[in-house]
């Protein structure tokens, strides 16, 4: 028993067996792993600016809040257009040496998902408001502002990015708040966060809810909630009031779109966004991103030309269909 009295040979060999257990056990695999799931196709690395704004991320806690991660189950579908895969996570790298971030894929939602939030919610100024304080875009949000990401300038350089701040909420100085090299950096992070479309063998969400007639009814199917929809999906940028938000997000409330007989164009930009830069921020593609029927759309037309004093005329699903089918071919 001269071997276990002897503290060197038993340290050593106990060394030798660890670091041989860890080659095979967890390095090699890792590697193997990384050869498996190269990244997608059309994955596009962080620009630099996004890299700093991923520290930025961390930095400040958003991942506390925030998953990256679209689960294999319905009620994700909000989150993206398919479930994530290992791939989706490959272009990740270590931050340094010392710290490694391989996913900030989160453990919880007191925020919402932002795995596809780059295609979600592309505009600028929208998330430069947010970020300044939440409350503006989202009254019942509980995410803590950010003032200290900004600066207040009297009279902003030409190169400085102004942020639109409604008066409610401007600074009592009266100077202009202007968006810290860090606030565009994490911007820059944020709209990168794109999940990238799989051209085949594209994972199905599990547990899909399925609209079931009450048995022995042929009743019709019951109207959607434009309501619950608006609320849903454009509340955030156009505001409860309809009355959106001053150099950021048009008004719906008396919009010649709104109330108009062009429906072409209405339904066109519900579906894949509008971009009317330099006036307002970019509109996702509200949409094509949340997969809207022509009974969705209808539904949303609808209640926003009958509130905030609109008096549109109203729509049928039926009479919107072939526009609906021809726009989401144009987003393709």
């Amino acid at each position: 028993m001269e071997f276990f009295d002897d503290h060197k040979k038993l340290f050593i060999t106990a060394a030798v067996f660890f670091i041989v257990l860890t080659i095979f056990v967890a390095i090699l695999p890792a590697l193997n792993n990384q050869l498996k799931n190269a990244p997608l196709p059309q994955s596009e690395p962080l620009s630099p600016d996004a890299v700093a704004g991923k520290s930025i991320f961390i930095a400040n806690g958003c991942v506390a809040c925030h998953t990256q991660q679209v689960r294999n189950v319905d009620m994700d579908k909000v989150f993206g257009q398919r479930p994530s895969v290992a791939a989706d996570y490959a272009h990740n790298e270590r931050l340094d040496v010392w710290r490694n971030t391989a996913t900030l894929m989160g453990t919880e939602r007191t925020g919402p998902d932002l795995t596809d939030v780059g295609n979600r919610q592309p505009s600028k100024e929208w998330n430069l408001v947010h970020l300044y304080n939440p409350r503006i875009v989202v009254k019942e949000s509980i995410m803590p502002a950010y003032p200290f990401l900004f600066e207040y300038k009297s009279i902003p350089a030409k190169e400085d990015v102004v942020v639109n701040i409604p008066e409610d909420f401007a600074p009592s100085n009266g100077k202009k708040v202007v968006a810290s090299k860090e606030a565009m950096q994490l911007i820059a992070y944020l709209q990168s966060l794109k999940q990238v479309k799989l051209e085949a063998d594209v994972p199905e969400f599990l547990y899909k809810r399925k609209a079931q007639a009450a048995a022995g009814q042929g009743a019709a199917e019951e109207e959607l909630d434009g309501e619950a929809l608006y609320v849903a999906h454009c509340q955030a940028c156009h505001q409860a009031d309809g009355n959106g938000l001053p150099g950021a997000f048009p008004p719906l409330k008396g919009s010649p779109v709104v109330t108009g007989d062009d429906l072409e164009l209405y339904v066109d930009i519900i579906m894949n966004g509008y971009d009317s830069r330099p006036e307002y921020g970019v509109m996702a593609a509200v949409g094509v991103n949340a997969g809207f029927t022509e009974k969705e759309v209808a539904a949303i037309i609808n209640y926003e030309r009958t509130s905030w004093g609109n008096n549109g005329k109203k729509v049928k699903a039926e009479d919107i269909k072939q526009i609906v089918d021809f726009v989401k071919t144009q987003s393709n």
